[in-house]
């Protein structure tokens, strides 16, 4: 669409606060963050899912698995490129991350029932059929992860929608990553 402008502490200063704490946290400012503080309270809503997502009780290639199939699907090439990044950081298996890009079944069942739940939520507008959560449920999560499913599509929403909005360019940090959607899966 267009391009935004990715802010930094002294050109955002009512989310200063917000764009500090990513600052420290990540050791750079990544430009989702700084596009997001166009409208202070969209970053630190960003901010504040995330940490509570960091919280669930979901692990961290679980939360990767979330994030990554909801990118995917929503055909985010920033987020795709940045939760790669994330994943290699917090030692998600590479294949699970191929998969995942890919958009293809992972090998462990039960991650593969979580990636399965994860795109039906996003393709489905929340309404996955009964078999699918029935699916889920059988790999061993409960309701609990149901709705961290959601809180993890939800935290999605925000930044590949945002994404899509401004075109936000990708970060050095990301760039080894880079990603863009297949015609299959397009």
């Amino acid at each position: 669409m267009s391009q935004f402008q990715v802010h930094t502490q002294e050109t955002a200063p009512a989310a200063a606060d917000t764009l500090a704490q990513v600052e420290k946290g990540y050791g750079f400012l990544p430009n989702l963050i700084g596009v997001m503080a166009e409208a202070p309270a969209l970053a630190e809503a960003y901010v504040a899912v995330a940490g509570a997502f960091g919280k669930s009780s979901l692990s961290a290639t679980e939360q990767q698995t979330v994030l990554l199939a909801a990118s995917t699907v929503n055909g985010c090439t920033y987020c795709v490129a940045a939760h790669t990044t994330v994943g290699q950081m917090t030692k998600v298996p590479a294949d699970v991350l191929e998969s995942l890009r890919a958009g293809e079944a992972l090998a462990d069942p039960k991650l593969e029932a979580l990636r399965r739940l994860t795109v039906a939520v996003v393709e489905s507008r929340g309404w996955p059929s009964q078999e699918l959560v029935q699916g889920f449920f059988d790999a061993g999560y409960g309701r609990q992860q149901l709705l961290e499913v959601v809180l993890g599509v939800g935290l999605k929403t925000l930044s590949n929608y945002t994404n899509h909005l401004a075109d936000t360019p990708l970060d050095a940090a990301f760039a080894a990553n880079a990603w863009q959607r297949s015609e299959a899966a397009a």
